[in-house]
Parts: C-alpha cells; structure tokens; sequence
C-alpha cells in the first residue's frame, strides 16, 4: 500500500509538471499572441519529454536532460519541416530517423529516454501542410515548452534525488570490508554473513535497477561503473565463500591480504560516496597501492610450501584481492581519475585511455548486427513508423499524426505484448472518443469552456494513465487532445472519430510490425545469445590453462605473444584485422578468442536486459538463471587476465600439466554441453589436483596451479546454475 501510494505521489509530481509547463506556454501563445502553430508545439513540447519519454533521474538531472535534447529536436522539427514536401520524402525521412533515434538507446539511458519524445518532433512536422513559413513558429513554441518543463522539473515540487548506482557500492563495499575484517579475527563460520554478502551481491544486479538508472551509457564513467559493480558482486561472492569455511590458522600472509581488502573496500566506498573529484588521482588502500600488496603476497606465497587446505584458501583470497583491485581501479575511472594502471592487466580496463567519440563508435559498431536486441528494436520501430507515415500519408488522414503516434507508444518488443498493449489502448481510445463526442457536443464552440478544463483534464490524465495502463492512457488522452484542438480551431464530434481511426490504424501497423519482425522479443534472442557466448568462452577456459603452464607461444586461441591472455580494447576488442566490431586490428592487440568471448558477453547482456523488462517470460526461461551464464562469460575473461602471470612453469610434472590440460578441458566441453541447455541441466566436478601428484610439483609451482584448480571450480559452479532448471529467472 505504502509503495503505492509512493508511486502515485511521484506520478501525481510529474504530472503538475508536465501540465504547469504545457499551460505556461500554450495559453499565452494562442490567447495573447496569436500563434496557434506555435501554441501546438508549446503544448506537444512537455509531453514529448514529460509523459512520452521516461526521462531517468530526479528533476534536476531531469530538466538538465531536457534542456540537451531541444537543440536535436529542434533539428529533427526543421528536417520534418522540409521533408513535409511530398508523401514520399516525410517516409524515407521517418525510416532514418526512426532508426537513428531508437538505435541510439545502446549508447546511454539518457538517450533512450528521450529518444521517443524526440521522434513526436519530427512526427509532428512532417505532416502537411507543407508551410516553411511556420517555422520560426513551430522553433519558437520548441524553445518555450523545453524552457517551462526544465525549469518546472527543477523548481516545482523537487523530486527528491534517488541513490545512484556509486551509492550502492558503495554500502556493498563497507559490508565486504566488514566481512573481511571478520575472516581476519577468525570468528568462524558465519553463515548468516554469507546469506549477507550473496543479498547484498544480488542488489547490485542491473536488472534491480530502474532502466534509467542503470550504467549502461557508452562512455567511460558508465563502463566503469557497471565494471566496478560486476567486481563488487564477485568479491562478495568470494568473501562468502572465505566466511562459510573455518580459517587456517597461522595463515598470516592471508590475514595481512584480507586487512588490505578491507582498507581497500573502505577508502573506495568513501570515494564513491564523495563524487566526482576536482583533481584526478587514484584511490589508495593504506600505505601501499594493493596491486603491490598482491605483488608481495605471490611472493610469500610461493616461498614455502603448505597444506592444500591452505592453498586453496589462499587462492581464494587472492581471487578477493584481484576483486578488489579491480573495483579500486573502475571506481577511481568512474570518479574522473586518470588510472596508470601500474602492475595491472591494461586490457581489462581497455576504455580508460579512450574518448568519448571512440566509445560510443565502438558501442555501435558492436550492436550493428541482426543477432543484437537494440538494432532488432531500432528496425522494428522504424519500419513501423514509415509504414504508419506512408498509409496516413496515402490515405489523407485527419491529423494523421495520430497514427504515427500510436505506433510508437503501443508498440512492444514481443508481439503478445504489442497485442495485449493494443487491445487495452483500442478499448480506451473507444471510450475517451466518446467521452469527447458528448463533452464537444455539450460545449460546442465556447472555447472558455475548453480553456478552463484543459489543466484538471491534464493533471488527472497525466497521473492516472502511466499508473492504470494503456487503455487509462490512451483514454484519457483523447480527452486532452480533443479540448486542446478545439481551443485553436472550430471543431466537431468527427474530431474524436478521427482520434479513433487513427489509433486503431496505428495499433493495427504497430501489431503488423509486431508479427512479422521479431515477434518473441529477447525471449528468443537471450537463448541464442547465452549459447553464443558458452561457446566462445569455451576455446578461451582451454587457452588460458595452457597458458598458465606452457606460457611463451602456448593457447593460440587466445594467448597474446608472451603466452599472456589479453583482453578487446573495444566493445568486442579492436584490431586491424577481422574482428565482431569491424574495427581495424593493431599490432599487440588482444587475440580474436578474447575478442569473440568480450563480443559475446557485450550482446548476450543487452539481451538479458531486454528480458528483464518482458513480462510473462516463457516457462524454459523463468526456469533460467540466466545471470549465472553471464558471470561464467566475465570469470572467464577474468581469469584469462590474471591468470597467467609468467611465463609457463619450467619444471612443472607432467602429470601436472595433464591435469591442468584435463581439467580445463572437462569444464571446457561442460560448457560447450551448456550451450545447449538441455532439459535435465549440466553436471560437471573437474577433477582435483590428485594428492600424489602435488606432492611432486615444486613449491611455487603448486600456488599458481591451484589458482586454476580454483578458477575452474568457480566456471562449473556458473555453468551449473545457469543450464540447470530452477525458479532464479
């Protein structure tokens, strides 16, 4: 009840909003001035941004968002403007722009918010009559609705600003350094801490987010952001398991890691906390960096020989470390610092040296595929758009816009969807086209009647059509646009036929579309994309284990020249021969293996944050623990970063080398089975490093061998949650 009427409140915000800016420039430009062309833009101009797109942020960040996006629109209103000539040359126009707009939403939030209320601008000026001289009108009422709306999200009623994503992480983090701290006084098994840190690992998923809020932007704060969470949830994922087991006693080397993790976790949530700093610099823990901590560790680890308990305990701290390295170092990115990336895998924070041109056109790139979830969007709605354009176009009809309109806000990414949205909105539109019918009849042409209802009929259509749906919305719109054009000319009852005629038109295009493009959304694409990307990690969990013990020349699918596993230094890698982005290769560059698996991951995730937002998934994919597939995709490129750390083992058994080979292998082809998602799900144990051959691997051989022996452990627990059938979704 509480959440609610919560919700109801911050609707009921917006909507004053929305209606205080529409009121403040509709009435004076169309009863003081005269104007009614720019009266009509002054009105569409809040709710394109206001009701149409779902701006994210609070007011502020809102109305700073808005006073961005009126220099696009405005351009989208002069290119509609001229392209009003003819029939055809409004639809070839409305096939680009329709594309261009929704394609765009891969490259941030922000943009995919006001994406929609940027196409109502060029919707709207294409249509006739074809009258350039209008346009100093229609640029003039752009300005003055984007004006009003920025300064009405800023000032009227605030919203109070939500946590952003930094915050998260930052509570996330102050509970890791707690636990580590824990592990280090020896309290024992907790499992009450680990149920703790797998909650709190689970609120940092993206999915928990609002769309709008979540860092998914091509620029470098973004992908540091959603780098630093993905660690975040990996280092709590391994402090649980350290809480979970009792401790080795007289493991000081580790206790003096885990204090570390602990000042680390602490300084970087502070950070965090700040914000963006004036100067850049890098986060600190303590009074050495933590990559030489690691770096001293290694060495200490490596220096006498343990039990195995003891070993796998330490590499499961040492798994914490890289964690937190790697949280330390995306953190500081995302807070403007300028990292050096001293002693770190340089590949793995690949987007810090690059601008933000470069970003975004490598973000594109990566997404200009058919198997990619936002170009199957972007395709679907312009095709849909143009069509809508051309038959209002060719049919003549009254205000014809309303069609196109229709088709972008009824339209779904699945076609049960779509169908469910049109039958609600057809329903609603039949009953507000009623409605209307009477209220023009009853008030005929007494437009003080009219300019005295618009503002109650806004404020109550604007807060209760989000909230009630498409037929609430679609229904209680007729009835704000019904008195609003009978302010600026004579009308009749046909005006609220035409609104329904073009609706249903649109609904019908928008369901069209919906059957024939891509009908089953990201319910059938996330199948493809998870099995696309279990199959380029599998080559690349070969690569890296032959790359640990081999080193120099060794994994050619997937080992850089000194047998080292590097990373994409672009969305899917870069490199000046063939690669998934079609971005030149250079020399040094990461291998395609690394490149494909980052790819992969980069499109199985786009399509995971599409499912997300579908409502009634298939019973196969509820069944899923679909983000168990893609932590098994990063782990594996994690490991391929940091595990080969020299070069190869000289004086390795080679027994030990075909268990590594082994080993790699079984959970290598357990993921390849995976990727087939058979019904009774994927089992896989990879062997342990047998006892008698341990006992004859040198010292600090044995540390880095059981570094794989865990790595491979960690993949077969993924590979097992996410092809098994279970309630996660």
């Amino acid at each position: 009840m509480a959440e609610g009427l919560s919700a109801m409140a911050r609707t009921g915000r917006h909507a004053a909003h929305v209606t205080a800016a529409t009121a403040a420039g509709f009435y004076p430009a169309l009863y003081l001035l005269d104007r009614p062309v720019a009266g009509i833009y002054a009105l569409f101009t809040p709710i394109a941004f206001g009701i149409l797109s779902p701006l994210p942020g609070a007011g502020r960040e809102r109305a700073a968002t808005v006073l961005r996006a009126v220099p696009a629109a405005a351009v989208l209103v002069v290119l509609g403007t001229v392209l009003a000539v003819g029939t055809w040359p409004a639809v070839a126009g409305m096939l680009a722009v329709g594309f261009a707009l929704a394609f765009g939403s891969a490259c941030g939030p922000r943009i995919a918010g006001a994406a929609p209320g940027l196409q109502l601008f060029y919707i709207l000026a294409c249509f006739p009559p074809y009258e350039p001289g209008t346009l100093p009108q229609r640029l003039v009422g752009l300005a003055v609705g984007g004006a009003f709306l920025a300064l009405a999200e800023a000032v009227l009623f605030p919203d109070a600003p939500e946590p952003p994503y930094r915050t998260r992480i930052a509570d996330a983090l102050d509970l890791a350094a707690r636990a580590a701290s824990g592990v280090v006084r020896g309290e024992g098994p907790d499992p009450g801490t680990a149920a703790r840190l797998g909650a709190t690992g689970r609120e940092l998923r993206l999915s928990r987010l609002p769309a709008g809020a979540r860092p998914t932007g091509a620029g470098r704060t973004d992908r540091a952001l959603a780098q630093a969470g993905a660690a975040t949830r990996r280092l709590l994922d391994q402090l649980a398991l350290l809480a979970g087991h009792a401790p080795a006693p007289g493991d000081t080397a580790s206790a003096e890691l885990l204090r570390e993790i602990a000042a680390s976790c602490t300084e970087t949530a502070a950070a965090l906390r700040r914000g963006r700093r004036r100067r850049a610099g890098r986060v600190l823990a303590g009074p050495q960096l933590l990559e030489e901590l690691v770096a001293d560790f290694l060495k200490a680890r490596a220096g006498a020989p343990a039990p195995r308990a003891v070993l796998v305990r330490r590499s499961t701290v040492l798994t914490a470390a890289v964690s937190a390295v790697t949280v330390r170092t995306a953190a500081s990115l995302a807070l403007g610092g300028r990292e050096r990336l001293y002693g770190l895998p340089r590949e793995q924070f690949w987007y810090a040296a690059e601008g933000p041109a470069r970003l975004t056109g490598v973000r594109i790139r990566g997404n200009l595929t058919r198997r990619s979830v936002v170009f199957q969007n972007a395709l679907r709605t312009a095709l849909g758009l143009a069509l809508a354009r051309l038959v209002a176009g060719s049919l003549d009809l009254s205000h014809g816009f309303w069609v196109l309109l229709a088709v972008l806000t009824l339209g779904r990414t699945t076609a049960g969807a779509t169908w469910s949205a049109v039958r609600a909105a057809a329903a609603g539109t039949l009953a507000g086209a009623f409605a209307a019918g009477l209220l023009i009849v009853g008030a005929g042409g007494s437009s003080d009647v009219y300019a005295a209802l618009l503002v109650p009929m806004m404020l109550v259509a604007f807060t209760l059509g989000p909230l009630g749906g498409p037929a609430w919305g679609q229904g209680l719109f007729t009835l704000v646009v019904a008195t609003a054009f009978a302010q600026i000319a004579p009308v009749t009852w046909r005006l609220a036929e035409a609104r329904l005629v073009d609706v249903l038109t649109g609904s019908a295009i928008g369901l069209l579309c919906g059957l024939l493009a891509w009908p089953a959304g990201a319910r059938a694409e996330i199948r493809y994309a998870m099995s696309g990307l279990l199959r380029a990690a599998a080559p690349l969990v070969r690569a890296t284990a032959t790359a640990v013990t081999e080193g120099a020349g060794a994994g050619r699918d997937g080992t850089g020249e000194n047998g080292t596993v590097r990373s994409g230094t672009g969305e899917n890698g870069t490199g000046k021969s063939t690669t998934p982005d079609g971005a030149p290769e250079e020399p040094g560059s990461p291998s395609p293996g690394v490149r494909l698996t980052l790819h992969r991951l980069r499109i199985a995730e786009a399509a995971y944050a599409q499912y997300r937002t579908e409502p009634a998934p298939d019973a196969a994919g509820a069944a899923r623990d679909w983000l168990a597939v893609l932590d098994h995709g990063s782990r594996t490129l994690v490991g391929a970063y940091w595990l080969p750390r020299t070069d190869g083992m000289p004086g390795l058994p080679p027994e030990a080398r075909r268990w590594a080979r082994e080993a790699a292998e079984e959970v290598a082809a357990a993921t390849v089975r995976a990727a087939g998602f058979p019904l009774d799900g994927v089992r896989v144990r990879p062997a342990p490093l047998p006892p008698e051959v341990a006992e004859r691997v040198p010292a600090p051989l044995l540390a880095p061998l059981t570094d794989v022996e865990v790595w491979l452990r960690a993949l077969a627990r993924d590979l097992e949650a996410g092809s098994s059938p279970g309630p996660k979704g």
